[in-house]
């Protein structure tokens, strides 16, 4: 009778799926996300327009940047993380993907897609962007010479970079993984080293020490006066496009290193057995690399050389620190940096952005469904 006279605890009420109902828990966790992401998407606006509140101090801005981001992200998953646990279970299983992906997403977009959306607007619109002038800026920009040499420039620069620096990454690799495995490491280090050096580095170190028309500094005239040559100033010799090949040069310098690793990664995933099988069916090595080897790292070649292409389309450091334009170098990236900050047609500039947009966008397209097709073997 004791025992029956003492009432047991009750269970918390549960909804179906077994999570306990915590209807307050669940409504802080989803007012607290509404309010952070408020706050931090008013901090950093504060900061962007307002920096007088920050005495405009450079420093201090970072500073609060830094906090805000940091800790606004910490705090936003804590609140999504509260709203999702209290959730029934079986809605909570699905939720979850996409209440943590949310936040990435909407950061992309306000980082991506606003900006992409509001130069497309500017395009249309007058150097001022305070008034719409239709196409006027499409038009202008088609009938400059500059932008058609522009063009030509970066098409030549797609011709050359990608197809040499994926032909080196291939081979520099091949021949790495032949050596022991110091050798290997060091070589591998070797060639990837130019990776840790800025485009402006780089550009500023090759232009000093390798295109200076001194004999006694530059290398390249050192080597053509030593075999009775004259020393040029060889980033104003645009005969042949000289200058732009060897500005190009030092970008294939430095993404050799990039493709190299990742395709020496790829080649070291071909099975040993089906080289094994290809040499007892009689195959030289030059036949097992182009019979073999190159069909199964065919993916990874295309995903470089599309990264490379990329790359070379949004080309802007090294024209810029070498050249700026001139004798005939002109790209397209440095050709929106000279509209905006240089001439300050800012309705101009933005046009150039978009069609650099509408250039990469192919690109982008095939990469994407070259990738699908390789998840979906």
């Amino acid at each position: 009778m004791t025992a029956l006279a003492q009432k047991a605890p009750m269970a918390p009420v549960t909804r179906r799926g077994g999570a306990p109902a915590r209807p307050l828990r669940l409504f802080a966790g989803l007012l607290g996300t509404i309010v952070v992401a408020w706050l931090i998407i008013n901090i950093f606006l504060a900061l962007a327009f307002y920096p007088q509140w920050f005495l405009n101090s450079r420093p201090l801005i970072a500073v609060v940047g830094m906090i805000a981001g940091l800790g606004g992200a910490a705090l936003l998953f804590y609140c999504i993380n509260v709203f999702v646990e209290s959730m029934p279970q079986r809605f909570a299983q699905g939720v979850i993907p996409y209440a943590f992906l949310l936040p990435g997403f909407a950061f992309i977009g306000l980082m991506l897609l606003f900006p992409t959306v509001q130069t497309i607007n500017y395009s249309f619109a007058d150097d001022s962007s305070t008034k719409y002038v239709g196409f006027d800026n499409y038009i202008a920009i088609f009938q400059d010479s500059t932008f058609w040499q522009s063009l030509l420039n970066n098409a030549l620069w797609l011709l050359v970079v990608p197809a040499i620096t994926v032909a080196i990454g291939v081979v520099v690799a091949l021949f790495a993984d032949r050596l022991s495995a110091q050798g290997e490491k060091f070589a591998k280090s070797f060639i990837f080293l130019p990776q840790a050096i800025s485009f402006v580095g780089a550009s500023t170190v090759w232009g000093a020490l390798i295109y200076d028309r001194s004999s006694e500094t530059g290398l390249l005239s050192a080597i053509v006066t030593a075999f009775g040559g004259d020393a040029q100033d060889w980033l104003r010799v645009d005969v042949a496009r000289l200058n732009s090949f060897l500005m190009m040069v030092i970008l294939i310098w430095l993404q050799a290193g990039f493709a190299m690793i990742l395709l020496s990664g790829a080649i070291k995933g071909v099975p040993e057995e089906t080289l094994e099988a290809a040499r007892l069916d009689g195959a030289n090595e030059r036949q097992i690399f182009f019979s073999v080897i190159i069909p199964q790292i065919k993916g990874t070649i295309i995903t470089v050389f599309i990264t490379v292409v990329i790359m070379v389309l949004k080309v802007f450091d090294i024209v810029y620190v070498l050249t700026n334009g001139q004798a005939n170098t002109n790209v397209i990236a440095l050709q929106f940096f000279q509209e905006l900050f240089t001439a300050g047609r800012a309705g101009r500039g933005s046009a150039i952005v978009v069609i650099l947009l509408i250039m990469v966008i192919p690109v982008l397209i095939y990469q994407v469904r070259h990738y699908r097709r390789e998840q979906g073997k």
